[in-house]
């Protein structure tokens, strides 16, 4: 009963932290956002500085990590140029470079897990800031408006799919969806979680007209396909290295990445898609 408390107000303050952060104002989402960016290189860092022979620069690669979404975040609300890319460009080659000096026992491990913090971790969140300025195309009038609605709806319907698929997968669940990398989630889990945030994607997009209805719903099943994706790429890594959660910053809820799987791989993913739904 105590490990439910802990882990229903981690929860509530978790939810309402990051959707106050979205909706506030766009200093509040990226302040937010760069904190998580840090928090999330840190935490990956130090995951697999606990591997065999691996050794990376957690201070280079945390700082660069927070440095590509304050750059992308510039970039979108067009207060900088393709310049402020720079900084972070030389962090990277430094990364690659000093690895040629260090005389470790495995330098293509560290360039691999090194490039991985930047790609699978920071590139993620520095894309988040792509989808809060992905304003409607009409009201847009050559400007630039934040949007915070699609960042928090990527959110509403990660948080749909894995409350559907807990329930329907403890009720029904019989049939494993990935059983050699996770073996409680089920197909009929996976099928009720997608229900779900597919009926969450008809009330938004009821509410919310920029978009239509469809891609809406569009726009929900991505999420559920590449967000499961996600959950399992981490599960996977973490088997790789050993670990149960990620981290401990989140009292019954692990880390930080154990909280963002699903997104590192639903954000790109989204923004594919609603750039294939503009050109189509």
């Amino acid at each position: 009963m105590k490990t439910f408390f802990v882990r229903a107000l981690t929860g509530l303050l978790f939810v309402s932290v990051l959707v106050g952060g979205i909706l506030y104002s766009p200093m509040s989402f990226a302040l937010l956002f760069a904190l998580i960016t840090g928090l999330a290189v840190w935490e990956f860092t130090g995951l697999v500085n606990g591997y065999k022979d691996i050794r990376v620069n957690r201070f280079i690669s945390t700082a660069a990590g927070v440095y590509l979404f304050f750059a992308v975040f510039g970039f979108c609300m067009n207060v900088a140029g393709g310049n402020i890319f720079v900084p972070y460009l030389l962090a990277v080659v430094y990364l690659l470079v000093a690895e040629l000096y260090l005389k470790r026992p495995d330098p293509v491990g560290n360039w691999a897990y090194t490039m991985l913090s930047q790609l699978y971790v920071a590139l993620p969140f520095a894309l988040v800031n792509v989808l809060y300025f992905h304003a409607d195309p009409v009201s847009l009038q050559g400007g630039v408006v934040a949007n915070p609605v699609l960042v928090l709806a990527v959110f509403i319907f990660l948080w749909a799919s894995d409350t559907g698929a807990y329930c329907v997968g403890m009720l029904i669940g019989k049939h494993r969806l990935f059983e050699r990398i996770s073996p409680k989630k089920s197909w009929e889990g996976s099928i009720g979680g997608a229900i779900v945030t597919v009926a969450v994607a008809v009330l938004l997009g009821n509410y919310f007209d920029f978009m239509s209805l469809w891609t809406w719903i569009g726009m929900s099943l991505v999420v559920v396909v590449f967000g499961t994706w996600g959950d399992l790429v981490e599960s996977l890594l973490k088997r790789q290295l050993g670990v149960k959660d990620s981290g401990h910053i989140l009292p019954g809820h692990g880390g930080i990445l154990d909280r963002f799987d699903s997104s590192m791989l639903a954000v790109p993913a989204v923004i594919i898609y609603l750039f294939m739904i503009q050109t189509v």
